[in-house]
């Protein structure tokens, strides 16, 4: 947040507004009777930003749906659902650090944009560039303006969480003892209350970072995922109450972070895609003991995520897509699959965040705190941790291990060189018969191990598919390979939109844990050095997690 063009600020933020405005006022059908819903969490600016976003939309007549107090981010895509809204706007920056912000639409389907919208809006915000109005003061003041707590929306809302309870009893007779952050963001009173409604005990809160606080003054990044560093107080504050289970959200409260004490006394954080093993047996285990046919089910993960899902979908009978990353895709993957009559139970990515049922298109950090949490309760009546129950999926479906990494390179024309390498080999051979005009010349191997499958959805190419066209969305503004090899390893690699990094997600299924990883390291080392030549081409190699 400051001051420049390519920055967040009140005349960016309302530039933006009069140009969505203007582009779903045009797209949308009844856009304005229908109305926009607008949020906003606590962080600096946050209140000025959605002030400014709702002027917009009233000074072209449209009813807007303002949420006056903080609100975590997944109740803006819940009041589109519930009220029919045309789209709407959530100002948050999410887990980012204390000086940013961000502004996140979703469009009448409940979802974040995705392609052609997005092209739309940014077009038509270049076309409304002059500023309309500068009025803080105009949502307090427009009848237009209605605020959806007061439609129920937030008590609808809960309703719908309190419909995934199916253990009431054991939970309020439960001994286990769960600690909550909200990481100095919004999460505490909606947690809380996601704990009612399954009739849960009460958590013990982390004192010091329970209240919204846009300084973040405890931790140096308010990211759980960052792991023993932004969860060191939550951990203290388990050790002093005996608390079994820590549970983490993220400022906006979109994200779930959860932690173990061990019988040995060692806490053990679980990853993303560890947790997304456990919710996802979880949601398919309730599932059918609700009377479900595994066919009747459907999953989804993103796919830079674990191929635990993939697996169990395999074994279990149910079906399971992948999807491009990031929610917005996430979601309207899920939109698919229900359109084919499919009930789609599940939904994450590895970046910690989930979907329980069909509450929200998007991940909701609340409903998976108090899902989670129920399930906990029910291994322990077994007489497991969770972590006992992620080491049994482990042997019933193969161990999943991963090692995510990053090269620093802030040369695009080096990028480029680098996956022009990987695509075309040493030499470019020309090629009239490519779509690229070039002759594709994947490596055979990496590691030494044979390449069994590749897709590139920088070049649309997938050779699994007869056609080699991939069914994931191509776009060649930004480089993006997945690699299978014979060994059961999956990795991709793939440039950043927002930092000068080349990143890789790499997972292997193997028999063991620890013949696992040592393989897949093997695989790792080779992504360096025979795929990136990192030491030739000077790239800085970080290791992330």
């Amino acid at each position: 947040m400051e001051a420049g063009f390519s920055r967040m600020n009140d005349l960016t933020v309302l530039q933006a507004s009069q140009g969505l405005a203007m582009y779903m006022e045009k797209t949308v059908e009844n856009a304005k009777e229908r109305g926009v819903v607008v949020g906003h969490d606590h962080r600096h600016h946050s209140d000025n930003f959605a002030r400014l976003t709702a002027a917009a939309f009233i000074q072209r007549g449209f009813k807007v749906w303002y949420y006056k107090d903080l609100v975590h981010t997944p109740l803006v895509p819940y009041t589109i659902k519930k009220l029919k809204a045309a789209g709407g706007i959530m100002i948050t920056a999410s887990h980012n650090p204390k000086d940013d912000n961000g502004y996140k639409v979703y469009w009448e389907n409940a979802c974040q944009i995705i392609p052609p919208h997005d092209e739309g809006i940014a077009e038509s915000i270049l076309e409304h560039l002059e500023p309309w109005d500068w009025n803080y003061e105009l949502v307090s003041q427009s009848p237009l303006v209605s605020d959806p707590k007061k439609k129920g929306v937030i008590d609808a809302y809960f309703e719908e969480v309190k419909s995934l309870c199916q253990t009431r009893q054991d939970n309020a007779s439960t001994d286990v003892k769960f600690v909550y952050t909200a990481m100095h963001g919004v999460g505490a009173p909606f947690a809380k209350r996601a704990f009612a409604c399954f009739d849960l005990p009460e958590f013990t809160p982390v004192e010091a970072q329970i209240q919204p606080d846009p300084d973040f003054p405890t931790v140096a990044f308010p990211n759980p995922e960052e792991g023993k560093g932004a969860l060191t107080l939550a951990m203290e504050t388990a050790d002093k109450v005996n608390g079994n289970i820590i549970l983490a959200n993220d400022p906006d409260a979109d994200r779930l972070a959860i932690a173990e004490k061990q019988p040995n006394g060692e806490w053990i954080i679980f990853n993303g895609n560890q947790i997304g093993s456990v919710l996802g047996a979880a949601c398919f285990e309730k599932a059918i003991a609700a009377g479900k046919k595994p066919e009747q089910l459907a999953m989804v993960a993103s796919t830079v995520s674990s191929k635990f899902l993939a697996r169990m979908a395999e074994v279990e009978g149910f079906r399971f897509e992948e999807s491009l990353t990031g929610f917005k895709w996430i979601g309207n993957t899920a939109i698919n699959l229900e359109k084919q009559n499919y009930t789609v139970v599940f939904a994450y990515e590895e970046a910690i965040g989930f979907t329980i049922g069909d509450i929200v298109k998007d991940k909701d950090g609340v409903s998976a705190l108090a899902f989670f949490s129920e399930w906990a309760v029910q291994l322990y009546k077994r007489g497991m941790t969770v972590y006992a129950y992620l080491e049994e999926l482990y042997k019933k479906y193969g161990y999943f291990v991963s090692e995510n990494s990053y090269f620093i390179c802030d040369d695009k024309q080096k990028i480029s060189k680098i996956f022009d390498r990987i695509r075309y080999g040493d030499v470019k051979e020309q090629d009239s018969t490519s779509k690229t005009g070039y002759k594709l010349h994947y490596p055979a191997t990496v590691g030494g191990h044979k390449v069994i499958g590749i897709r590139d959805l920088t070049v649309g190419y997938d050779s699994s598919v007869k056609d080699t066209v991939p069914t994931l969305p191509v776009s060649a503004s930004s480089e993006m390979i997945t690699f299978r090899l014979e060994n059961h390893t999956v990795f991709t690699i793939r440039t950043s939109g927002t930092e000068p990094k080349i990143k890789y997600y790499s997972e292997l299924r193997g028999e063991t844990e620890e013949k696992a990883r040592a393989d897949l390291h093997r695989v790792v080392e080779a992504i360096g050095d025979e795929l990136m030549a990192y030491q030739k081409n000077g790239l800085a190699k970080k290791k992330e997690q």
